[in-house]
């Protein structure tokens, strides 16, 4: 990933709702990886998505991945683990000209895995930022990350994939960038 690469790309964010965190080891660490992933996504340019899984009944994703971007956040309700299952998720994807999914979130080996596996099978690129994606079990998720990696996902970790984009110290936004990974 590259920053000439940025276009057609998106940060999927899957299910990141208070009512998982609750049950997820280190939920305060895997947030903030996830928030870094959010804002330099949206210093970058890059359109975020968020997903919600029933949010009827679980809640809304937690608010300071919500926070501060600018008009209202992309938020789409699904019942399928996959998100590419929730209804117009996949036309959304297609008239926005999405061709590669940058995913965290959680459950790892879950609705981000079946996610994964359904990208790669509709031709999306898919990278998985890995220290932004969590699971009740590590050993499930190790599994599942191998799993795609033979699949032909990339299994990365945030800030390797966004310092891709920026290419060098001379981008725009690295400074920017650099304050948010001080920070996180």
């Amino acid at each position: 990933m590259t920053e000439t690469q940025s276009h057609g790309v998106a940060l999927l964010v899957v299910d990141v709702q208070p009512t998982f965190l609750k049950v997820m080891p280190e939920p305060e660490l895997f947030l903030r990886r996830c928030r870094l992933a959010v804002a330099a996504a949206r210093l970058l340019g890059v359109q975020v998505i968020f997903t919600e899984q029933v949010p009827a009944k679980l809640g809304p994703t937690h608010p300071d991945l919500l926070a501060g971007g600018e008009g209202d956040p992309q938020v789409v309700g699904k019942s399928a683990f996959s998100a590419l299952g929730a209804p117009g998720f996949r036309e959304l994807l297609r008239n926005q000209g999405i061709v590669h999914l940058l995913v965290c979130g959680l459950e790892g080996p879950v609705c981000v895995y079946q996610t994964a596996v359904e990208g790669l099978r509709s031709e999306l690129g898919i990278t998985l930022l890995s220290d932004a994606i969590t699971s009740r079990r590590a050993e499930d998720q190790q599994a599942c990350f191998a799993a795609l990696r033979h699949a032909g996902a990339q299994v990365l970790p945030v800030e390797t994939v966004f310092y891709a984009m920026l290419g060098s110290a001379n981008h725009p936004q690295f400074r920017a960038f650099t304050e948010w990974v001080k920070n996180s």
